[in-house]
C-alpha cells in the first residue's frame, strides 16, 4: 500500500455510517497510591487511596472510540446498559464522540458491564493490579433481544458497515445472545455486499454470512469446534474472508482457498495490547466500508493496532496521522536489509 493509497482509504471515512452491535462495556481506571495507604479501622486491612480515576467506553466501546478516531462520519452503539451510575458514564462517555445511542437499551434489570482496573502509581508511571468485573450472571430477558433485533433489521440496509462484539464468556448473558447472533447472520446473508465483521472470544465457529475475526487461539478452537482441519473461507456459510491476528507477526487473511500474511508493524519499547485487537476490527471495518480490498483493510488494522499498542495504562485508538506515520515505519523496515 503506497501511502496516496492510505491517504485516500482514509479521505473517505467521514462519509461513513456505521454500526456496533455488541457488548459495551465501561473501562474504569482507578490510580492507587500505595504510599498514601492507611490502616482500616473496623478490619486492620489495608485502606488502598485513589488519587485518580478516569472512565471510558470499553470493549465494543473500545471499537467505538477506535472508529471515532479513526475520522468515521457517523457511529451508532447497539447493546444494553444497566440504569446505574457506570451506565450513565458510559454513556456520557459515547455521547462524547458524538455516537448515536438510540439502539443501546436501558434497564434497570441489567449491571452495566464495567471493567474496574486498580493501577498502582509507582516511579516513572502505573503498574495495573487484580481487575474487578462487573458482568450480568443471569440470562438476557427475551424483550430486550427483541428491541436489539429490531433496531438492527431496521439499520443494518442503511449503513456502510456492521461490527459486532461478543465480549461475554457465559452464554446468552450478553448482548450477542444465540437469538441475536442468528438474527446477525440472517442480515449478513440476506445482504452479502455489507460489510459484516463479527469477533468472539468464545463463539466465532458459531457465526455465519459475515466475515470473522479473531487471534490464533480463538480461530484454532473455532476450527477444533467446527470439526475442521484448518480454518477455511469457503465451508458452507463462510464464503466471506477470515481474519486472524497473529500479534506482533501481524494477521492472517483466509479468502476462500488463498492465505496471505499481512505483515505486522515494528513497535519499539514496552506495549499494553489491551484492546489492541479491537483497533484491527476498527481499521478492518471502516477500510472495507471505504471500499478496501480485504489485503488492504488487514493491513489498515494493524497499522492501528501498532499505534494503540504503545499507549500504555489505558485503552489506546488510532488516529489518521499516526496511521501514516506507521505505514512510513514499514515502508522504512521493507527497505532495511535483512
Amino acid at each position: 500500500m503506497t501511502p496516496y493509497r492510505l491517504e485516500s482509504l482514509l479521505s473517505r471515512f467521514a462519509g461513513l455510517s456505521i454500526m456496533v452491535v455488541g457488548d459495551f462495556f465501561l473501562d474504569k481506571y482507578l490510580v492507587l497510591d500505595p504510599a498514601l495507604d492507611e490502616p482500616s479501622l473496623e478490619t486492620g486491612l489495608a485502606a488502598r487511596q485513589v488519587v485518580a480515576r478516569r472512565c471510558m467506553p470499553g470493549a465494543a466501546g473500545t471499537v467505538v472510540a477506535n472508529l471515532h478516531a479513526l475520522g468515521v462520519g457517523d457511529l451508532f452503539a447497539v447493546g444494553i446498559t444497566g440504569d446505574d451510575g457506570e451506565g450513565y458514564e458510559l454513556r456520557q462517555g459515547l455521547a462524547a464522540m458524538g455516537v448515536r445511542l438510540d439502539g443501546l437499551v436501558e434497564s434497570p434489570d441489567r449491571f452495566t458491564p464495567t471493567y474496574i482496573k486498580p493501577m498502582n502509581r509507582e516511579s516513572g508511571g502505573e503498574r495495573e493490579s487484580s481487575r474487578i468485573d462487573i458482568q450480568n450472571r443471569t440470562p438476557t430477558p427475551r424483550d430486550l433481544e427483541g428491541r436489539l433485533i429490531e433496531f438492527m433489521e431496521d439499520m443494518t440496509p442503511g449503513v456502510d458497515g456492521v461490527a459486532v462484539l461478543d465480549q461475554v464468556g457465559q452464554r446468552n448473558t450478553g448482548v450477542v445472545t444465540d437469538r441475536v447472533r442468528d438474527a446477525l447472520c440472517g442480515l449478513g446473508r440476506t445482504l452479502p455486499d455489507k460489510v459484516m465483521l463479527a469477533d468472539s472470544r468464545e463463539r466465532i465457529s458459531e457465526f455465519r454470512h459475515v466475515i470473522r475475526k479473531g487471534n490464533r487461539d480463538e480461530m484454532r478452537g473455532a476450527s477444533e469446534k467446527s470439526g475442521l482441519g484448518k480454518m477455511r473461507g469457503t465451508d458452507v456459510g463462510m464464503a466471506r474472508p477470515v481474519y486472524v491476528t497473529l500479534g506482533a507477526d501481524g494477521l492472517l487473511l483466509i479468502d476462500g482457498e488463498d492465505r496471505r500474511h499481512v505483515p505486522g508493524i515494528r513497535v519499539p519499547g514496552p506495549v499494553d495490547t489491551v484492546g489492541a485487537g479491537d483497533s484491527v476490527t476498527a481499521g478492518i471495518v471502516a477500510s472495507l466500508a471505504a471500499g478496501a480490498t480485504p489485503m488492504e483493510a488487514g493491513l489498515v488494522g494493524n497499522l492501528a493496532a501498532s499505534v494503540t499498542v504503545r499507549q500504555l495504562g489505558v485503552t489506546g485508538t488510532a488516529s489518521p496521522t499516526q496511521l501514516a506515520e506507521a505505514l512510513k515505519i514499514l515502508m522504512e523496515d521493507k527497505k532495511t536489509p535483512g
